[in-house]
């Protein structure tokens, strides 16, 4: 009897230990050439990269680390990420075609998933809307900002008023990584850093820990939003949200009651809201000699 509960036992451990052998991961290091994206240990990084055809310096090794950590934070965060690549599908195009229309690289539309997430943010500073404008660089840029209307919260008008500040950085810098950085810190900031520290390249730059993860973050947008699938993200097209059906008329007239403007139009207050968000009242005052482009749903 003894014999045989010893036999049993070895054979049960042969069997644990067979069962465990087989299990194991065949791609640990990734040596296959497939990438396993639930080890973090191994995540995905590119060779090469540029920011609005402007080579990103990977072979030095801060900036190889500093990419790597916006990388891993893109990758990893599921949910911010998966909402993103949902987003993108409604609101890429928009921008896109503005950029291209204002002469603004394309490599621009990631500096709004950073800023914004794709959403008409708020941050406690008072920025507000996809580009983030603070409202005296709104009305710079002839965006109306009142109580009634805020054209911060206007995709396409407030893409308009980003495209100038960034030409007009562009101009002062002579780079497009740096008018990408000025973005968060201003164009004047930009320019003393350089002249203090002697250096003409952002990546040569000493600066504060939010101005220095700034264009890096860009650029792990970039790379994750332009091969999603390679880094674990396999959504479904259906799940993507599609753009907004609308039609576009022009409001010329104050309108004292949104509701009731709305119910005259077939529709009701919240998709007024919803395709007009720079809409801030439930009235919509319209000075005399000034008119504004309304969308309906269509």
């Amino acid at each position: 009897m003894q014999e045989y509960c010893r036999t049993k036992r070895i054979v049960v451990c042969l069997l644990f230990l067979w069962f465990t052998s087989c299990s194991e991961p065949s791609n640990l290091d990734g040596q296959n050439g497939t990438a396993n994206i639930a080890d973090s240990t191994n995540p995905i990084f590119p060779e090469r990269i540029t920011f609005c055809s402007e080579r990103v310096p990977l072979h030095k090794q801060d900036i190889r680390e500093r990419f790597d950590r916006e990388l891993t934070i893109g990758t990893y965060w599921k949910s911010k990420t998966s909402l993103i690549l949902k987003r993108a599908n409604r609101w890429f195009p928009i921008i896109e075609s503005i950029l291209k229309k204002e002469n603004v690289p394309v490599d621009f539309k990631y500096l709004v998933v950073i800023e914004s997430g794709l959403t008409n943010a708020i941050s406690p500073r008072g920025a507000a809307g996809f580009w983030q404008f603070m409202p005296e660089t709104a009305n710079e840029f002839n965006l109306e900002v009142s109580p009634c209307i805020d054209q911060r919260f206007n995709v396409r008008l407030s893409t308009i008023a980003a495209c100038k500040y960034l030409k007009k950085a562009y101009l002062r810098l002579g780079s497009w990584t740096l008018a990408a950085a000025a973005y968060n810190i201003g164009t004047y900031g930009m320019e003393k850093r350089l002249k203090n520290q002697l250096v003409e390249s952002y990546y040569d730059m000493h600066l504060n820990s939010e101005t220095a993860r700034y264009v890096f973050r860009i650029l792990a947008a970039k790379s994750i939003l332009n091969d999603s699938k390679t880094y674990g993200f396999n959504i479904n097209r259906k799940h993507l949200y599609p753009p907004y059906k609308t039609k576009k008329i022009t409001v010329d007239s104050t309108i004292t009651d949104l509701s009731t403007f709305a119910n005259s139009k077939e529709t009701d207050l919240k998709t007024i809201k919803l395709l007009n968000p720079w809409l801030r009242c439930n009235e919509f005052p319209v000075a005399d000699s000034t008119s504004y482009v309304l969308l309906l749903p269509r």
